[in-house]
């Protein structure tokens, strides 16, 4: 009774957990409210299993308790019970995948009026990049980074050359606009996660991985490193900055553009 009394607790403190505990997900900050739709949903259908099972070994447990005189049958097969245990994890699985499938698609399916920004990862710090006035990002290659291109971007393209360089610093967003993040590493595996934006990626040396998002609300948020990129993995923060359009225009006009910092390089080099 002992065991049995134990399990029906660990089904009721779970279920009590989950609906009252005050450790829940932050307010979120953009589009993706899917994405928390499709945690409750597996929630749901983990937590049902979970309880299921947990309630059918507290029964088993005090139906076929040991009784002086009894002898267990010994059952090797059960097709019956082995075709609804296979059927039935099939629909909770499918269950499971069909929501995230759903949220993928919208995740990486662009909006045609989304704006790109270049989120570069490296050991360990953020850099961001902007399109300037011509609204197009230039090329960039891993192979040009230097010390005074750290961002790896092509000097003979003229699409880069009024490029807005964030180095090291805040990267602000106007709020209620599309925006496509373009996420490239120049040495390990990093992760652009913003918690409040829900949406997270992979970078990978050598490609281009993307996701887009539309921010919903005005804030300052911390971006994190969710991938183990080295000893200084814990300290890989940065800050995104979601401001009005008038706000975000008055920030944009203050930073550099790639020809300003080039300019004075070659001008330091000839000297």
């Amino acid at each position: 009774m002992a065991v049995v009394l134990v399990l029906v607790l660990l089904v009721v403190g779970s279920i009590a957990f989950h609906l009252l505990s005050p450790w829940w997900w932050t307010p979120i900050a953009s589009n993706w409210s899917y994405i928390d739709n499709t945690i409750v949903i597996t929630f749901w259908i983990t937590g049902f299993v979970f309880t299921a099972v947990v309630l059918f070994i507290a029964y088993c447990v005090l139906r076929f308790r040991h009784r002086a005189g009894n002898q267990a049958a010994y059952q090797p097969e059960n097709k019956r019970l082995e075709w609804w245990l296979a059927g039935g994890t099939a629909i909770g699985v499918a269950a499971m995948l069909a929501p995230g499938l759903i949220v993928w698609k919208q995740f990486v399916t662009v909006p045609a009026d989304a704006s790109a920004v270049e989120v570069v990862g490296q050991q360990w710090q953020w850099s961001f990049r902007l399109p300037g006035a011509d609204g197009r990002l230039g090329r960039a290659d891993t192979r040009d980074v230097t010390a005074d291109n750290p961002l790896g971007l092509d000097k003979n393209d003229p699409a880069g050359m009024d490029d807005v360089i964030v180095q090291g610093g805040e990267l602000h967003l106007p709020i209620g606009k599309p925006v496509k993040l373009l996420l490239r590493s120049i040495d390990v595996v990093h992760d652009f996660y913003v918690p409040e934006f829900r949406g997270k990626m992979d970078m990978i040396p050598g490609t281009v991985t993307y996701y887009w998002f539309t921010p919903t609300r005005t804030g300052t948020f911390e971006v994190l490193c969710s991938e183990l990129c080295g000893v200084g993995h814990p300290q890989m923060r940065g800050t995104v900055v979601v401001d009005t359009e008038t706000a975000y225009q008055a920030w944009l006009q203050q930073q550099p553009t790639f020809s300003q910092p080039l300019a004075s390089a070659e001008k330091s080099a000839a000297k």
